[in-house]
């Protein structure tokens, strides 16, 4: 994740656009000026939970208090967790841009830091801003068990896809809701999209601009989605990257998920087997071989430090090196060791997934994630439905192939409603939604579903590989993005990128 951050993102003329409004300039007038006190960052983290090298003295920190219930707008308040980089360019300032990196469990405030060269182009003209949304990390952030705890629940195996695994997977499940109650349940019923999407509105405010610029990636385009639709005409320029569609239900995604991993999986063995790389003579070979190292896994996990490298956390390091392109060398070099003995590699990758750190502990990646999830939906799946899900899902790919987040959200102990599936931006300033062909997370199918849902929305597609867009090194998406967010440049209808 740090070198695609990291990576030189160049911008290129769009052709084929048109143009939308001027942002329009901060003004005090819409702002609490005393709701954000800006101050020094002293807790930031890396993936591997130390803080960065040298932490830049520009960049600041501040809290906002929210309404715990906005049901209750005048009881008892949280508090959630900013970060701010000042616009750096001396021309005509276009207010603020916010940022939500995905999840829903990312930490905003530590994916700005390291993202900030990344986005120089918009901080040039920008103050950007990010936070860490209720129930995430810093703001309330939802905790289910100790290190150890969460150790286990981490490295639970999907294979062998038997009734002993499943009654493991269920009794798993329980005990971790369990834990989720009893550590969090105060926040649980209040950390759905729509309360995120009421409080992005506070931080329009608190910053001081009239409308909302905003970019999400990944599960930001359906926080982003919820707020055009709750706060149509606070819309200012707005940029959904790798869509969620969210109609679709735990089998659904979970089938349709599956089919874009085993893709990204399949795109990554063709491309190790062309430079030679040391899992196999050819793709079936190199997939056999990889086959073969899951299944030795599930009786004999490697020993990496004094952990056990099993076939859950094996899975999903290989899963994590699918979201970017750029990251499918260090997976060559991880799958090439792992079959010669050396788990190191693989367990690195599944704990920048997990969000474990070095000693132990864990940020609220895997715990955040089921909270909101789950109180997005009503939907409480069946045990018959779950194993269904999990049959179809396990043939389309014994390596991806789980029950998903069904199984977990049927126990879970916080009622879910549906409002935040029901999007409908009618009345807001046009949207960009950008949509990748290869992307194994949120298929591209999903980008145009979305799109129609909103009334408002134009769709770019991007042929690459990958998880997002914006960040993927395309100088073509980023040049249309930046065109829209800078200049009001509307990508024209149907709008396509190369991949890189």
């Amino acid at each position: 994740m740090r070198r695609v951050l990291a990576a030189a993102l160049l911008v290129t003329a769009a052709a084929g656009c048109s143009t939308v409004p001027a942002a329009e300039p901060a003004t005090q007038s819409t702002a609490d000026t005393n709701a954000i006190n800006w101050g020094p960052c002293t807790d930031i983290k890396r993936p591997n939970g130390e803080p960065p090298a040298r932490q830049d003295p520009s960049v600041r920190c501040g809290k906002l208090a929210v309404p715990l219930d906005y049901a209750k707008p005048d009881g008892e308040k949280i508090d959630l967790a900013l970060i701010k980089l000042a616009a750096t360019g001396k021309g005509n300032k276009l207010g603020s841009v916010v940022f939500n990196f995905g999840g829903p469990g990312a930490s905003g405030v530590d994916t700005l830091d390291q993202a900030g060269k990344a986005l120089s182009t918009l901080r040039a003209r920008y103050d950007l801003v990010s936070f860490d949304p209720r129930g995430v990390e810093r703001s309330s952030g939802v905790r289910c068990g100790n290190g150890a705890e969460m150790d286990r629940f981490t490295a639970l195996d999907t294979l062998p896809d038997d009734n002993q695994t499943r009654q493991e997977t269920a009794q798993a499940n329980k005990q971790f809701a369990s834990l989720c109650e009893q550590n969090s349940g105060k926040i649980l019923p209040y950390v759905g999209t729509v309360n995120a999407a009421r409080d992005m509105d506070k931080i329009r405010a608190a910053v001081g601009d009239p409308k909302l610029n905003y970019i999400g990636m990944s599960y930001g385009t359906q926080l982003g989605a919820v707020y055009a639709t709750e706060f149509p005409k606070n819309v200012g320029r707005m940029v959904l990257d790798a869509p969620l569609d969210p109609t679709v239900t735990f089998e659904q995604r979970t089938l349709v998920q599956t089919r874009g991993f085993q893709r990204a999986y399949e795109s990554f063995l063709r491309a190790c087997v062309k430079n030679k790389c040391d899992i196999g003579k050819d793709q079936a070979t190199a997939d056999a071989n990889v086959e073969k190292l899951m299944t030795q896994l599930t009786g004999k996990p490697l020993n990496v430090g004094g952990r056990e490298l099993t076939q859950g956390l094996a899975s999903t390091g290989v899963a994590a090196a699918l979201y970017s392109e750029l990251t499918w060398p260090f997976l060559e070099q991880a799958l090439s060791e792992a079959l010669k003995g050396h788990g190191e590699a693989l367990m690195y990758l599944a704990d920048s997934y997990t969000g474990r750190s070095e000693n132990g502990s864990y940020s609220t990646q895997m715990t955040s994630f089921p909270a909101i999830t789950c109180v997005d939906t009503s939907e409480r799946p069946s045990e018959e439905q779950i194993r269904r899900t999990a049959a179809a899902a396990m043939k389309i790919s014994p390596l991806f192939g789980s029950e998903g987040s069904g199984g977990l959200c049927r126990v879970w102990p916080v009622k879910g409603n549906d409002e935040a599936r029901h999007v409908n931006a009618t009345g807001s300033a046009p949207i960009v939604v950008v949509g990748g062909r290869g992307d194994p997370a949120t298929p591209y199918e999903w980008a145009p579903r979305l799109t129609a849902q909103l009334k408002t929305a134009t769709l770019v597609t991007y042929e690459g590989e990958g998880h997002g867009a914006y960040l993927s090194g395309s100088k073509c998406v980023q040049g249309l993005v930046d065109g829209f967010m800078l200049d009001g440049k509307l990508p024209s209808k149907g709008a396509t990128c190369p991949g890189t």
